[in-house]
């Protein structure tokens, strides 16, 4: 059995004829099209000796990503598109019945879309990790993940849209073979970015190039936090599991936890920082005039993901987010935030990203009462509302803790990804029990304002491979320049120029004398996505010029190695998101 989950803002779907002998006999009203929002569809193919236990087990993990996502709707959808080894119709409609029943027994609002039938089918799939989750399950009722077994996607989108049924553009595996050139595991491994090993599941492995846009993303970062008034933390990756009590994590986030035993002593490896940085916050006494006090903090983390949710740098269990908690009074909520949504706008801005706002107000499962958290989402409201910034209410979405307004970015694809948030906390305060003392000399306990702006650094440098489809901007270039010389003629000119270039600081360039053609230089460095090419030849190492051509295939001759230097170091400093060759 072949499960592809998709989150998706919207499904509608039209019974037009039936397209088999075997089909589900409708009523006129269920002949009408259908329209469901905010929902998470299953896509199923019924194979071969598939049982009635692989599809307790299939439903099962379907709620299961459904609560985890926060979607109350499900549509059950027939689709024999993911395999070449389908059951007969007549049993596979009474399996696909069994799963309609068994799906009925939740709480959840249970859509079947009828077996047999051609249907029109439009679907507008959600732009985030856990938008597309293809599951299959094996003969003795375990789901086996995403193997070479399941169908190769790319034929599945061939299909689709021939069928003119669905657009599946940006529907991904976590096995390379099969994927489009845009996505992020293929150019990162054509880069060569990082890799995945299996002794450390769905935890990056950074290779040097891949290692220096993390590094450059976070000297970014901590640059603009300088500017906001920020200090850097760090703290430990093991705690006691008393400090998860305290916090309510284990109550409301245990699943995703790693719990660890020593000595008969109960330890959990830090899904959040927030705990930890209330300690050092409770290690002294602060004053009002102290306030607010901002710590930043990118440290790793680790959580465990849902089966079947990994998706490359998307969606991993080590992480590390660029993350901050500023300590506040209850009355200058509204100034912080509005400095908030000023340095989210400066740093979307650098990377040209469009965003929306959105509001999340208070889950079913939180802590604390109903005043604190309307007193919270009103807070929120109101900074949203005086910096004239549009939003969108997302219903029972915030974190246990407290309300949230989220930043879904829009990339060069048009899809939309939530990766900064900011979250307004009244209740954590008041379980450490963290006070400051105001200015009558009473105490008073702070709000504490969680922030990330990329999100993690994984998903957000995943989006940006995609964004720029590996053509980064040479500040976040692996390797900024190579100087190629066309015969060994030019060798010594060309060494020169590369010892004079890293004398000025630019130390991300690299020397190709090798025997090679030109044009196979020249292909290499494209691949590569090198932002420049020097390439010398007679004409220039007699003229003590330069010609160079980018990685967009602009050239330009007879330029002076000074001039050369001037702009590109510019160009680095100033972050600029263009090649000053044009």
């Amino acid at each position: 059995m072949k499960v592809l989950q998709l989150d998706v803002n919207s499904i509608e779907f039209q019974p037009i004829a039936p397209e088999l002998n075997t089909y589900e006999r409708i009523t006129d009203s269920e002949k009408e099209k259908q329209i469901i929002k905010e929902a998470l569809v299953l896509l199923i193919s019924i194979e071969k000796e598939d049982t009635e236990k692989l599809g307790s087990l299939a439903i099962k993990n379907a709620l299961e990503s459904a609560m985890n996502i926060g979607r109350k709707n499900i549509v059950l959808y027939p689709f024999a598109h993911l395999s070449n080894n389908l059951e007969n119709p007549d049993r596979a409609m009474k399996l696909m019945h069994y799963l309609f029943n068994e799906a009925k027994k939740s709480n959840f609002n249970i859509i079947n879309a009828p077996f047999g039938w051609n249907k029109s089918l439009k679907i507008d799939i959600k732009g985030h990790p856990l938008a597309e989750t293809l599951k299959n399950y094996n003969e003795n009722g375990e789901e086996i993940g995403e193997t070479k077994r399941v169908a190769n996607i790319t034929e599945i989108k061939k299909k689709l849209e021939k069928e003119r049924r669905i657009d599946l553009s940006i529907v991904r595996k976590s096995e390379f073979v099969g994927l489009p050139d845009a996505d992020h595991r293929i150019i990162g491994e054509r880069l060569d970015l990082f890799s995945f090993q299996g002794v450390s599941p769905a935890m990056v492995y950074w290779h040097p190039n891949g290692w220096i846009i993390f590094n450059e993303l976070k000297r970014f970062m901590q640059g603009k936090l300088k500017e906001y008034g920020y200090k850097e933390i760090s703290t430990p990756i093991i705690a006691n599991i008393a400090l998860w009590h305290v916090s309510g994590h284990i109550d409301h986030y245990k699943d995703n936890m790693f719990v660890i035993k020593e000595d008969k002593e109960e330890l959990g490896i830090k899904p959040m920082n927030c705990p930890s940085t209330i300690l050092i916050y409770k290690s002294r006494k602060w004053s009002y005039r102290d306030l607010p006090v901002r710590f930043s903090i990118f440290d790793k983390l680790y959580r465990k993901e849902v089966s079947g949710s990994l998706s490359g740098l998307f969606r991993v269990q080590e992480l590390t987010q660029d993350d901050a908690h500023i300590f506040l009074a209850a009355e200058n909520v509204i100034k912080e935030i509005t400095s908030l949504l000023k340095l989210f706008k400066e740093v979307y801005e650098q990377f040209k990203f469009e965003y929306k706002v959105k509001l999340s107000t208070m889950p079913d499962s939180h802590l604390g009462d109903e005043k604190l958290w309307n007193d919270a989402i009103d807070a929120l409201k109101n900074a949203l509302e005086a910096n004239n910034l549009k939003y969108e209410i997302k219903e029972k979405e915030g974190a246990f803790y407290g309300p949230k307004i989220d930043f879904d970015i829009k990339d060069s694809m048009d899809r939309m990804w939530q990766c900064g948030t900011i979250q307004l906390d009244y209740q954590l305060p008041q379980r450490f029990n963290i006070t400051y003392t105001g200015s009558d000399g009473e105490e008073y306990t702070p709000v504490i304002v969680h922030r990330a702006i990329y999100g993690s650094f994984e998903r957000f440098i995943g989006i940006l491979i995609e964004h720029y489809k590996g053509k980064f901007p040479t500040w976040l270039s692996p390797i900024q320049v190579r100087i190629i010389a066309i015969s060994d003629q030019v060798n010594d000119y060309a060494n020169s120029l590369y010892k004079q270039i890293g004398a000025e600081g630019i130390v991300r360039v690299e020397l190709d004398i090798s025997d090679k053609t030109l044009e196979y230089k020249i292909r290499d460095a494209q691949l590569q996505s090198i932002p420049y090419m020097i390439i010398i030849g007679k004409k220039e190492a007699v003229a003590k010029t330069i010609s160079v051509r980018t990685m967009f295939g602009k050239q330009k001759n007879n330029i002076n190695i000074e001039e050369f230097i001037n702009l590109l170091k510019q160009e680095i400093n100033e972050r600029k998101t263009t090649n000053f060759i044009n």
